[in-house]
């Protein structure tokens, strides 16, 4: 496999190293919602990390408005489901920005940094009650193959890449990679990614289960367009107590998950778009779901 390393966690050799200010250590001074966007396409949130320069790492600031962005959707009806993505295309998001850390407080307890800031990140991605996609354009690494790894469904660009860089660094996996990747792939999968350190290709990924699918860079925001106008279609409370259970049954027994099924069929069938799929069915039409 390459080793082209291109990011802030990465880099080693200069011509792959991102330029620019903040790359070089100078702060990033637009403002925060310049760094991480939001946009509105009809019932979709689009949220774009935009930080190229830096390979598209999020620092603290960053982190916790991505955080806030996706907590807010759970109160925001008007949303109905929501895709994070990165300017550029060579970058989706190489992890946390090593530069913003290493003008921090030495004195830091990185324990309850890492519950407060990190862990609440990907906390709302699994809690968020609508569909997330990622639409990776480029090079995932660290953190930031796991942000990618959370989200519901997955479309990455056939030049993507996912690094699991962190014993190249010395450092231990996190951002809940470790939970999460055993039960997607399997503990033996996990060890090889986590151990050998090797670039995964998205076709690999894609062969692997940790990818949706893999399309050219050209038709990457077309294809996860497609997904986000489906699913903001869609019967969203469905979606919300469909994304619970499955989450939920990472961790259940299968008595837990029998009570929880009966519970969630039985919120489910007393909403509007319920009684819409069975009036539809019956009427022979197609449905008008309100998520609702």
């Amino acid at each position: 496999m390459t080793d082209d390393r291109p990011t802030d966690q990465t880099a080693d050799r200069p011509d792959e190293q991102p330029s620019g200010p903040a790359a070089a250590g100078g702060p990033d001074e637009r403002p925060i919602d310049e760094q991480i966007r939001l946009e509105r396409r009809g019932g979709a949130v689009w949220i774009t990390i935009d930080r190229p320069e830096v390979g598209n790492a999020l620092h603290p600031a960053g982190r916790d408005r991505l955080r806030g962005i996706i907590e807010g959707l759970n109160r925001d009806r008007s949303a109905r489901c929501a895709v994070i993505t990165a300017a550029g295309d060579r970058f989706f998001c190489t992890g946390a920005d090593l530069r913003a850390a290493a003008g921090a407080d030495s004195g830091v307890n990185v324990r309850r940094m890492m519950l407060d800031g990190q862990y609440r990140l990907f906390e709302a991605i699994f809690d968020c009650d609508l569909p997330i996609i990622a639409s990776v354009n480029g090079t995932a690494a660290g953190m930031g193959a796991h942000l990618a790894f959370a989200c519901d469904l997955v479309v990455a660009s056939d030049q993507a890449r996912f690094i699991e860089v962190f014993t190249r660094r010395g450092l231990v996996p996190d951002a809940l990679g470790p939970w999460l990747l055993p039960r997607v792939i399997g503990v033996r999968r996990t060890m090889e990614l986590f151990l050998l350190a090797e670039d995964l290709p998205a076709r690999r990924a894609l062969e692997l289960g940790l990818v949706n699918r893999v399309v050219p860079p050209g038709e990457l925001a077309a294809a996860a367009g497609e997904w986000a106008e489906r699913l903001a279609a869609g019967p969203t409370r469905t979606f919300a107590m469909t994304k619970w259970l499955v989450n939920r049954s990472l961790d259940s027994d299968r008595a837990a998950m029998a009570y929880d099924e009966a519970a969630a069929v039985e919120l489910i069938s007393r909403t509007e778009d319920a009684a819409e799929g069975v009036a539809s069915f019956q009427e022979r039409r197609p449905p008008q779901w309100k998520g609702r």
